[in-house]
């Protein structure tokens, strides 16, 4: 019986291999269906934040260029060199994502598991690797595409095929997505949204699995994690920022193009099962209550849309917090 090591989940789950594996032995069609599980799982994540940082980007302090491509390295995996022999690939340089409605997924050009030799005039394979699991050469790949969009209004890839695209980007709030190979938590960390791939919304429907997507974009475009940083992470500081995160939920969710009320959707769904009960964090409220500040937004949100066709909560969102507090004053 051929072996399986499930070489996409390598990626954050398991140690180095002692010694590169014989091929013979491994069952590279399970392989293949690892990582396509995975990446379809990383797909819904990329689509749905892609909706949210563009329908929302007009209110966003950070706004940057965007094309809504993600990269894999395969020298990041665990074994990268089953991954490369379950997907055919002779480098680690890849496509992984193009988020639906972006200019990536919409120039046809990037197919999941292309395999690309060039970010503009850099081949990216040529930089060195560190060890295996090592996420720093795919960060590079992303600030590098991201310094091409902004310097130079594009970036054209070339692909081992032959072939290449030249992309134009569109503007979007800032912020990355990622997807853990394992763990049940979704986290912001002020430029990031990290999701584990055994989170339980993964299951929902679209719009009500974007509340979650939504609720850890709040924190980043509110600068939560540096006003913590400032203000010290108090219980009752991080109860005052996961309450503004949820009242937030509704706005983004809106100018994405979704029902505002899937915010209230997801804590329900999400809060009957997992909020904990008395057991909970203190640093959150219950999910009964969160419904009711959630649901506090919807009036302003519809009369918004109605009348000017977007729910603008840069100048209209009432905030729980004082963002600038514990900034020094500027010495005059």
């Amino acid at each position: 019986m051929r072996r399986v090591v499930l070489a996409a989940l390598l990626v954050s789950l398991a140690a180095p291999l002692a010694a590169a594996p014989d091929l013979e032995d491994i069952d590279l069609d399970a392989e293949r269906a690892a990582i396509g599980r995975f990446q379809d799982a990383d797909q819904r994540l990329q689509d749905v934040g892609w909706k949210i940082i563009r329908g929302n980007a007009e209110f966003c302090t950070r706004v940057i260029p965007s094309i809504g491509l993600q990269l894999q390295d395969l020298a990041s995996y665990g074994a990268p060199e089953i991954a490369r022999a379950a997907l055919g690939l002779s480098g680690d340089f890849a496509v992984e994502t193009a988020a639906r409605g972006s200019p990536a997924a919409l120039s046809g050009e990037f197919t999941r598991n292309r395999e690309i030799v060039r970010l503009e005039r850099l081949d990216p394979n040529e930089w060195d690797a560190g060890e295996r699991m090592d996420w720093q050469r795919l960060k590079r790949a992303h600030d590098h595409v991201d310094a091409m969009l902004a310097e130079h209004g594009g970036i054209t890839i070339g692909f081992a095929d032959g072939g290449e695209a030249r992309v134009v980007p569109v503007d979007t709030c800032a912020s990355r997505f990622e997807l853990m190979g394992d763990g049940r938590k979704a986290v912001a960390d002020g430029e990031r949204v990290v999701i584990g791939i055994e989170f339980p919304a993964f299951s929902y429907p679209e719009e009500v699995f974007a509340g979650v997507v939504a609720h850890e974009l709040a924190h980043n475009f509110l600068r939560h994690s540096e006003w913590l940083d400032r203000n010290r992470r108090k219980r009752r500081n991080v109860r005052k920022t996961e309450r503004e995160a949820d009242r937030l939920m509704p706005w983004l969710l809106a100018n994405a193009g979704y029902e505002p009320e899937a915010a209230i959707r997801f804590m329900e769904t999400w809060g009957r099962k997992h909020d904990g009960g008395l057991f909970r964090a203190r640093t959150h409220d219950g999910w009964d209550e969160r419904v009711e500040f959630i649901a506090a937004e919807i009036p302003l949100i519809r009369e918004l849309m109605a009348r000017e066709g977007k729910a603008d909560w840069r100048t209209h969102f009432r905030r729980g917090i004082d963002p600038d507090k514990g900034l020094k004053k500027a010495r005059r």
